[in-house]
């Protein structure tokens, strides 16, 4: 298990208002993903730029940290790298900030939206930042090896000393995401890859809502999800065989749990009468069909 995360409902006493979430997928190794859910959010909220510009903290945080490990004397020659995706809230504010193709998706009212792209080297933006590093993009891999285009860590991919982090073959700079909550907001789940190359993220916040209704717990929720996702065995070319993590969060909204379990229910009754209307409509559809074919039989 190279996975790691990290969930903070206080950031004391840098920001005590502050909560902290992520999810570290690790690769080649588990030391890179362990450091950053140590490490990571410290940077961020020690930096100057922290309560004047959010999203620029947390840019640089990420940048700070990669340095720092690359100086570190049990990491410095470590081949291993990890994707990052966290969640900062203070208030209705959520800034969402992503390094790889780990993903964070919210529910809002029974709908997926999404609050991270996936970085991957098939990508026109992540290729040309990779060949212009010097780097090249085979079989849907960085260099023919890498199958993400930016990471913590991965420094055999850093080396070009005449590029800025942000421009080198791997680079760990995040896009940030910005996000006012509200009411309607039921969740957000953060996961590595491994659960969104089973399932869609529409499909995740289905998956979630529906258990929700039935009063499940957060952290059952996540174990039935990850049980959803693993493969009975490794027949599958690797669907399914990944290390699984994923952090759900659950929005009260200063209410009690129940009032989210019975918002979920509405959401799940009102998705089964749609679906259920389809398929009667599909089958009146498919029974007009066969009425038209035998009338032209007898015709």
């Amino acid at each position: 298990m190279e996975d790691a995360h990290c969930h903070i409902l206080s950031l004391t006493p840098e920001d005590p208002e502050a909560t902290y979430f992520g999810v570290f997928d690790g690769h080649g190794g588990a030391k890179v993903a362990a450091y950053a859910a140590n490490n990571l959010h410290r940077y961020i909220v020690k930096r100057d730029e922290y309560n004047q510009d959010r999203e620029e903290a947390i840019k640089q945080g990420f940048l700070e940290c990669d340095r720092i490990m690359k100086t570190v004397e049990s990491l410095k020659d470590e081949m291993a790298g990890c994707t990052a995706i966290t969640v900062f809230m203070a208030g209705k504010e959520l800034w969402c900030a992503n390094a790889g193709d780990s993903r964070c998706v919210a529910g809002i009212g029974g709908v997926a939206r999404p609050l991270s792209t996936d970085h991957k080297p098939m990508d026109v933006k992540e290729r040309e930042r990779i060949e212009a590093a010097g780097g090249f993009v085979e079989f849907n891999r960085v260099n023919g090896n890498l199958a993400l285009s930016r990471a913590l860590g991965d420094f055999v991919f850093k080396m070009n000393d005449q590029l800025p982090q942000s421009d080198q073959i791997v680079t760990c700079l995040p896009d940030v995401v910005h996000e006012i909550t509200d009411t309607e907001w039921d969740f957000i789940i953060l996961a590595c890859d491994g659960i969104w190359d089973v399932l869609s993220s529409q499909e995740v916040v289905d998956f979630i809502t529906e258990r929700l209704s039935r009063g499940m717990e957060p952290e059952d929720i996540c174990e039935e999800l990850m049980n959803r996702c693993l493969s009975p065995d490794c027949q599958m070319g690797g669907l399914g065989c990944d290390n699984m993590t994923c952090v759900l969060v659950c929005f009260l909204h200063d209410r009690p749990y129940q009032d989210l379990v019975d918002r979920c229910a509405k959401i799940t009754k009102a998705r089964e009468i749609r679906e259920n209307s389809c398929g009667e409509s599909e089958d009146d559809e498919l029974e007009i069909e066969t009425q038209d074919s035998e009338t032209t039989e007898v015709t």
